[in-house]
């Protein structure tokens, strides 16, 4: 049975909507492990250390970002935590803009927004006034540790969170060589276009996703089955069911928040965080500690070099 990611509330203006976050994708890959092929025993993967090639236990690993070819800046948990937002179980829509505004490349990864008990109302009326006026609601929302952008958006009987990517991390099309101008500058004849036109007009259909399957997996699959089989073994596998609903015991007057909400032109101000002033101290604070602690490590590592050197003898001479 799915879980939800959290529990907490769909914010727009002065309204508070109880929901759960919800998976909205299912991953279906199938999944291997290495072995060794003289046992099958399964490969196990060690942390080491680069130089002395010991193990290295979980408590004594720390995050670093290499701002340079071997140098590194140690970024602990109060680091990340400082520069995370305040609010972990909202999301809180701080526009709304034309669904169509919104380029495809920016959508990522689907959530479903599943409404708490008593909540039924809050969520239909924004769910049909999105459709109605063919906006999405902008937000932001943190999902473990990061913020996300997303685009909240009605599809059939649900409202879908879908995660933005970014501006930046998005690759410009122009930083390609692209074939630029008309069709006539690369000599396609009115000919070929309405040659290609009726090709299109004779392919062209309904989009339904259920036609379509994954069918390297489903062979795959095929011979894991047969293979298991053979062993003599069973296989199971576990079905995704769905979550319970969370509570919710407050009746709104919504009314009164829609009319108040106008009246103050309310929008979620958008939150700052204190990343920067992380950025800007962990470096010289961090540095001077992994400088420190660097240094014996050095020193025996040169000691080992210099112990594992030859010596070299004298050479004999010949008697006269």
């Amino acid at each position: 049975m799915a879980r939800p990611i959290w529990t907490g509330t769909l914010t727009f203006g002065l309204l508070n909507v109880p929901v759960s976050l919800m998976p909205g994708e299912r991953k279906v890959d199938l999944h291997f492990r290495m072995l060794d092929s003289r046992d099958n025993s399964p490969i196990r993967f060690e942390r080491v250390n680069a130089e002395t090639g010991e193990e290295v236990p979980w408590k004594d690993i720390v995050k670093a970002f290499e701002y340079d070819k071997g140098n590194y800046v140690v970024v602990d948990e109060a680091d990340i935590k400082s520069a995370a937002p305040d609010s972990h179980e909202s999301v809180e829509v701080e526009t709304f803009v034309d669904a169509s505004e919104i380029d495809v490349r920016y959508y990522e990864k689907p959530y479903i927004l599943v409404p708490g008990k008593k909540a039924e109302k809050g969520y239909v009326l924004l769910r049909e006034t999105l459709r109605d006026t063919g906006r999405v609601g902008i937000a932001r929302v943190v999902i473990r540790t990061r913020q996300y952008l997303c685009a909240v958006m009605p599809q059939g009987d649900a409202l879908v969170l879908m995660l933005l990517r970014y501006p930046q991390e998005l690759v410009a099309p122009d930083d390609y060589k692209l074939p630029a101008g008309n069709a006539g500058d690369y000599r396609v004849t009115p000919r070929e276009m309405e040659m290609a036109r009726k090709l299109i007009q004779s392919m062209s259909g309904t989009w339904q996703p259920e036609e379509y399957h994954d069918e390297f997996r489903q062979r795959l699959q095929e011979i894991i089955t047969r293979r298991i089989k053979d062993t003599g073994a069973t296989a199971t596998v576990d079905e995704p069911g769905h979550a319970r609903q969370g509570d919710a015991t407050n009746v709104v007057d919504f009314m009164s928040l829609l009319q108040k909400s106008l009246g103050e032109n309310r929008r979620t101000p958008a939150k700052k965080t204190a990343t920067s002033a992380v950025v800007k101290k962990a470096p010289a604070r961090k540095a001077a500690k992994k400088a420190a602690s660097k240094a014996p490590a050095k020193k025996a590592a040169a000691k080992k070099r210099a112990e594992s050197k030859p010596t070299r003898k004298p050479a004999l001479r010949k008697a006269g």
